[in-house]
């Protein structure tokens, strides 16, 4: 969706994402008593906010600890000029790659990594990433504990 199509959004709007975004999985009614809006209204702001593509899914949030992925990292690449878009579906096949970002600075993609261990990490960045062939360096940032702020 291109910014001339990008839908106004209002402070309804807004208040309706928040409470998604902090669960995601309340019911419409109760969206709309705490926006303090009727039932069908909330319905059709989410129903507009998820055909206009601000909406894109609903999704699980995991404590990857408890989950038994007790290594995380931010992995930075530097690539070969013009690669990203061939190396941006290899990256998302890729299971411990959790997050992708196309970046502007001293490196061009930041990755968030989880993993089992530090060996399987080690595992990830040496044989998933280290070779490919369009990426020309990484720098692994460890992470020592995640704060939620959502």
């Amino acid at each position: 969706m291109s910014t001339d199509q990008t839908p106004k959004l209002d402070d309804v709007d807004r208040a309706i994402m928040a409470e998604l975004t902090r669960d995601g999985r309340q019911s419409v009614t109760t969206v709309a008593q705490k926006v303090h809006v009727s039932r069908a209204h909330a319905y059709s702001r989410i129903s507009r906010l998820q055909d206009s593509g601000v909406i894109t899914r609903y999704t699980a949030v995991i404590d990857p600890v408890k989950a038994g992925l007790t290594a995380s990292a931010y992995v930075t690449l530097k690539l070969r000029q013009h690669s990203w878009r061939e190396l941006r579906d290899h990256l998302a096949s890729i299971p411990e790659v959790h997050h992708v970002g196309l970046v502007g600075g001293n490196f061009d993609v930041i990755l968030l990594v989880r993993a089992k261990d530090n060996l399987d990490l080690r595992r990830v960045v040496f044989e998933h990433l280290q070779s490919l062939p369009t990426v020309l360096d990484t720098q692994t940032l460890l992470i020592f504990e995640d704060a939620d702020t959502r």
